[in-house]
């Protein structure tokens, strides 16, 4: 299996590249790739650690080698959040980076499953999708936005509320990956209650946990360490899928039909061919339908932009 991570200089990028060389199976390949020139020293570095996982790192030119025969393309490329700015100016920012990537991605591994991290994901995804339509090569089944971030933010703020274990913790995370399309199901994590007071204060954080880390950065940077962490378990949760393991399940944002947006975050079981089954989303509280048709005009939104931007 050859995996790509396109970004691999980056906060996030490099986080990824760490946890993928130690976590991919035996036999391996890992490129990275990046703008930046420091990214073959980055992947010489990471080939000290003793796994048996292939590394080699591309810079400038050498995208298309990078991209070559890939099977999973992971891509956190792009202009991380700064503080002040909002999703629409992440937009203007990474638009055209994705929509370049993904035409990379057409010529050279058109059959790759295609991990989005560049935000905002609500719209890249979108455009990658346009992208690949276009090209004739689109497989809704192999395109993935990740949001794995608002899972695991969300289990860890729920452990941290109720004094559990935040690796016992499993809660669901429907809609999209910015602001208020972020939904965690509390109503549906087992063996937790909550008063109508958490469930406010607890969405409301699981919502902003991005600006919680951009502001306490002040003008640092924005989420990478958790996200790099994010990204590693949705990407080698694929990789067991496509190795046959048929019972993994992860939460993504896909083109997958539903009934509740064109693109949506849902529950889903993975396979060697990218999305086997989605999931339903089961019962919601009053508070979490309100929630989920208040968000469909933004998703609806969202999602237009990046169509309309590869359409011109």
């Amino acid at each position: 299996m050859k995996v790509t991570v396109i970004g691999a200089a980056g906060g996030i990028g490099q986080a990824l590249s760490l946890l993928l060389k130690n976590g991919l199976p035996a036999g391996s390949d890992l490129a990275l790739f990046d703008l930046a020139p420091v990214t073959p020293g980055v992947a010489v570095d990471l080939s000290h650690i003793p796994t048996d996982v292939k590394i080699q790192g591309f810079s400038k030119d050498d995208l298309g080698k990078a991209l070559a025969d890939a099977d999973i393309v992971m891509i956190p490329a792009g202009m991380p959040r700064k503080p002040g700015m909002d999703r629409a100016d992440l937009f203007k920012a990474n638009a055209g980076i994705i929509k370049g990537l993904a035409e990379a991605i057409v010529e050279n591994c058109p059959k790759a499953m295609v991990g989005v991290i560049t935000n905002p994901v609500n719209t890249t995804v979108p455009i990658v999708a346009e992208v690949f339509k276009k090209a004739g090569t689109y497989d809704a089944k192999r395109l993935f936005g990740v949001t794995t971030l608002d899972v695991i933010r969300s289990e860890t703020f729920v452990a941290q509320a109720k004094g559990l274990s935040a690796t016992e913790v499993m809660v669901p995370v429907i809609g999209g990956h910015s602001g208020t399309t972020i939904l965690p199901l509390l109503s549906q994590v087992d063996g937790v209650e909550f008063t109508d007071e958490e469930v406010a204060s607890l969405t409301d954080r699981i919502q902003n946990a991005g600006t919680e880390v951009v502001e306490a950065k002040a003008g640092g940077g924005s989420a990478t360490l958790s996200m790099g962490q994010a990204a590693a378990r949705f990407c080698l949760s694929l990789a067991n899928a496509m190795n046959g393991d048929q019972a993994v399940v992860e939460y993504a944002y896909v083109d997958g039909g539903s009934e509740h947006g064109e693109y949506f975050a849902q529950a889903m079981r993975l396979g060697p061919n990218g999305v086997e089954e989605l999931l339903p989303i089961g019962d919601l509280s009053a508070y979490e339908e309100k929630a989920l048709n208040d968000m469909k005009d933004t998703l609806t939104g969202d999602v237009r932009k990046g169509v309309e931007f590869v359409a011109g």
